[in-house]
């Protein structure tokens, strides 16, 4: 089936410590790129393509979801699915205008008002004459070898392509409370001929019709590698003869920057199809470039190529999860290998070397105004934001997967240390699986990750975390050349907040939806004091009038930010209760 449940109760939504086909290919055509924007979540300026792609692809697919009446022939069926063109092209712009007019950072001569509705139109009607191909074969094959199945109204597919006129699937359809929202449909029904009659133009579209990802169903539709450690969200899925084809859509052209990527985007899906269906391989790969309806196809990877992609992918997500510890360096002292020139490279185009050698620190200046930055008391560099760090006590309790301040399922557990207590839980879901495996005693926790959250202390522990017994710590501490006692801080004295100066280099505000149907709000900015760069973040009510007019360039002081962690990098998180904030232009 073309999406599924994340195997250890992570979350459905993206996840910066899994490996993904756009992850993978950002990775591929430059590391730090890769490191920068998707680790660290540090993005550039909104671009008016960027959008397109979403809401072009959207439009088209929901044309796709329709069903046809009474149609008689190939031309007549054309005309009928171009009937939409308009509609669905006006739409995409409204959308899209939505979407540009919610990010705070656009890039600079970017307008919506330069985007034209006919270049929209021209995209969705070349969606359509491809996807058209494939309805005349289904035709010209007698509707292909399920044909009489979907005439019975047998489930073809454990997860059948979605239509306007069927009920939508959830991948969890029990954290959807609202009826209405599970049941939607309209009065859609498809006309299906008589047993052994020849197959109509209406059961071709029908059948040929590919799963898309369904508009109605807000929780994200990806495939979960068994492992946990990979995902992946599908565009298209064409099944109507027997064969599986993975198509990615494309909203431009085979010349684009980007469309070396595609071969690598199609041979991660393919891969991940066999590892989350049993071992069975898919039959094709296609990309659909919507700016001149080009099909370019690919063959299926052989077996053997099967097992190379799983070597090579497990090593790339290795050396992802490497990437980074602590406050991120920024820049580096050597500039990328790409030197800023490949696909969406912004920020990593930019290096300063060991004698203050800048390279195109115009990226930098022409947001800050200034490479130099004095940071001075009540405020500290953010490299002095603590790290790990290594605590003694005794478990007292265990409970979850719970979900934590992300929604998304983790492990906790309680730790008693002389008169303290203080959570223990993990930085993400699946992060140390065996939390509530540890022994039933005194324990020495190595290299958590000291953070709080609604004024409580807590330790969060990831795959570097290491659990032992006083026994098993003292040969730990002795075998790397350490005093046990001088490596533990008593648990009192942890640091759980910072005071935090820097210029805002990129910002952005995001809106979503839960799995629960709930809205969900969040604010992020990044902050640079000359050397290094933090992720800042607030939620929902937190997110007060002053942030939201907080715009890049400006120097924002935090007193008080909560210390979070994400992908083993620091977050700093913003408590309107304590956190206080200064905005300096």
């Amino acid at each position: 089936m073309p999406f599924g449940k994340p195997p250890l109760g992570g979350p459905l939504g993206k996840s910066r410590s899994r490996i993904s086909a756009s992850g993978l290919t950002t990775f591929l055509r430059c590391k730090t790129q890769w490191f920068l924007s998707s680790k660290l979540g540090l993005s550039g300026p909104l671009n008016t393509s960027q959008v397109l792609g979403i809401v072009i692809e959207d439009c088209f697919c929901e044309i796709l979801m329709k069903r046809p009446k009474s149609i008689n022939s190939f031309e007549e069926l054309k005309l009928w699915a171009n009937s939409f063109v308009e509609e669905y092209s006006i739409k995409a712009m409204d959308r899209g205008e939505e979407l540009w007019l919610q990010g705070i950072w656009h890039k600079e001569g970017a307008s919506w008002d330069d985007v034209e509705l006919e270049s929209i139109k021209y995209r969705i009607s070349c969606g359509l004459e491809l996807f058209l191909e494939e309805v005349e074969n289904c035709y010209n094959a007698g509707g292909g070898p399920y044909l009489e199945s979907f005439r019975k109204g047998d489930f073809v597919f454990e997860i059948n392509s979605p239509a306007w006129g069927e009920e939508p699937i959830f991948p969890i359809p029990d954290k959807v409370n609202n009826f209405a929202i599970r049941k939607w449909s309209i009065e859609e029904n498809i006309e299906w001929q008589e047993e052994n009659s020849p197959v109509s133009w209406c059961e071709a579209w029908e059948i040929a019709r590919p799963w898309v990802k369904d508009p109605r169903v807000h929780q994200p539709q990806r495939l979960f590698h068994p492992e946990g450690w990979a995902a992946g969200e599908l565009d298209l899925v064409l099944r109507w003869d027997g064969r599986i084809r993975i198509i990615d859509i494309k909203s431009g052209n085979p010349e684009s920057k980007f469309a070396v990527s595609l071969i690598h985007q199609l041979r991660f899906y393919s891969w991940l199809w066999r590892e989350t269906h049993d071992g069975e391989v898919i039959d094709g790969m296609e990309g659909w470039y919507l700016d001149g309806a080009h099909r370019v196809t690919y063959d299926a990877p052989t077996l053997e190529e099967y097992d190379s992609m799983s070597t090579e992918f497990k090593q790339v997500h290795s050396e992802m999860q490497s990437m980074g510890e602590g406050p991120a360096v920024f820049p580096n002292a050597q500039q990328s290998e790409c030197k800023g020139e490949q696909a969406g490279c912004h920020w990593c185009g930019v290096s300063r070397d060991d004698s203050g050698v800048w390279t195109n620190s115009d990226i930098v200046e022409s947001i800050t105004k200034k490479l130099e930055i004095e940071i001075k008391p009540p405020f500290e560099m953010l490299s002095e934001i603590p790290s790990r760090v290594t605590v003694k006590g005794k478990f007292t309790g265990s409970w979850g997967p719970l979900p934590n301040h992300f929604s998304e399922p983790v492990l906790g557990a309680m730790l008693s240390s002389g008169q303290k207590q203080i959570t223990i839980e993990e930085s993400e879901p699946g992060s140390f699986p065996t939390l509530h495996d540890c022994p039933n005693e005194e324990v020495v926790i190595i290299d958590a990750l000291p953070g709080v959250w609604r004024g409580n202390s807590r330790l969060y522990v990831d795959s570097k975390t290491k659990i032992l017994t006083l026994e098993e710590s003292e040969e730990y501490f002795s075998s790397i050349g350490k005093e046990a006692s001088n490596a533990i801080t008593r648990v009192g004295l942890l640091r759980t907040r910072a005071n935090a100066e820097g210029f805002v280099l990129s910002i952005r505000k995001r809106n979503g939806i839960r799995l629960d149907g709930k809205p969900w709000t969040m604010l992020n900015m990044y902050i640079w004091d000359g050397h290094n760069v933090v992720e800042v973040v607030a939620f929902g009510s937190s997110i007060n009038s002053q942030m939201e007019s907080i715009t890049k360039g400006q120097k924002v002081g935090l007193i008080g930010a909560e210390i979070g962690w994400r992908a083993g990098l620091p977050q700093l998180r913003i408590d309107s209760r304590n956190t206080r904030i200064t905005v300096k232009n």
